[in-house]
């Protein structure tokens, strides 16, 4: 039984879709919403649809853009034979951050989960594989979650590569900088053994 108007209930239920968004979370953000006054919640409808009338999917890498190409894959001053290959959007944004990274980079929108019905066709590989068809790209770095997900989408990726005559590399995995070794659980505490760099 619901203890909301219907059109309150409807709220929360949209809320509710959005990925992280529990019950309780999605309550809150309907009972934001019906607290604005009427033109900030127009503002935040406004800004909503205006997003999803103007950011598309960049033509080259299929990173979330306003502008076609994006700026990263027009920026003369990155390295263009470099492409660190990532599952989500955000993930670009986590690699920027670092400041290090000067290379280009290709969204796949998602990553191989047999069990929820996602296959190499459902995510952008084919385009991958399309932009490998220039000479320019010599190394491909694949930066998926070191998940069964991310491990299987990895592999994937890598043995499709391997006639190109292009350096696959993957991420390292291991100990977080900042955490304890007694509270790594064992998958972690392998990969930090194997991917060991000489100091």
């Amino acid at each position: 039984m619901s203890y909301y108007a219907v059109t309150v209930e409807k709220l929360i239920d949209e809320f509710k879709k959005m990925p992280g968004v529990g019950y309780k979370s999605a309550q809150r953000l309907a009972f934001y919403v019906l607290g604005l006054p009427n033109e900030k919640a127009k503002k935040l409808a406004d800004v909503i649809m205006e997003a999803k009338e103007k950011i598309t999917y960049c033509t080259i890498c299929c990173n979330l853009t306003d502008e076609n190409p994006c700026k990263i894959c027009t920026d003369v001053k990155r390295d263009k034979s470099t492409i660190c290959v990532v599952e989500n959007p955000s993930d670009v944004v986590a690699l920027e951050k670092t400041r290090e990274y000067r290379g280009l980079y290709h969204v796949l929108h998602g990553v191989i989960s047999p069990m929820d019905g996602i296959k190499p066709d459902d995510i952008k590989i084919k385009e991958l594989i399309q932009r490998l068809a220039s000479d320019e790209v010599k190394e491909v770095i694949i930066a998926t979650n070191p998940n069964v997900e991310g491990e299987a989408t990895a592999s994937y990726i890598a043995r499709l590569l391997t006639g190109f005559g292009i350096k696959v590399t993957r991420i390292a995995k291991g100990i977080p900088i900042g955490s304890d070794i007694e509270y790594a659980d064992e998958i972690t505490l392998l990969k930090a053994l194997e991917n060991r760099t000489e100091i």
